[in-house]
């Protein structure tokens, strides 16, 4: 069996960035679902998430393990527009728009992402 590797970044401004770890996890489990993939259920807590609150670097990171690789997200609130960095790395394929779709609910600014495909290099799709 041949795997796809196939690795989607986003950056995004958005208006309504989640501001709370719980929300951060629960949009990245239905994300998840939507994709096609599945969350490892081995772990104590999976998507797991963190609120930082070091001063210029104030935000969520949220994490998932998922069976064929990860997701992440870091949300940095405090900016105006809220930033957000995502990815998802995947031995499945999946498609970015049901990916970008996702974001919806943060209310966009700007999205701006790269698929790469890095079964045998980086070739961007």
């Amino acid at each position: 069996m041949i795997l796809d590797h196939k690795h989607l970044i986003v950056r995004a401004t958005v208006n309504n960035p989640p501001r709370d770890v719980e929300v951060a996890k629960a949009w990245i489990t239905v994300l998840v679902g939507q994709i096609g993939m599945r969350l490892v259920d081995k772990l104590p807590e999976n998507p797991t998430g963190f609120y930082s609150d070091m001063p210029g670097n104030q935000g969520i990171t949220a994490i998932a393990i998922i069976e064929t690789s990860h997701v992440t997200l870091h949300i940095w609130d405090e900016e105006d527009p809220a930033v957000i960095q995502f990815d998802v790395y995947s031995c499945s394929d999946f498609q970015p728009s049901e990916v970008l779709a996702h974001f919806q609910i943060f209310e966009p600014v700007s999205l701006r992402y790269k698929f790469i495909d890095r079964n045998s290099g980086l070739e961007e799709l």
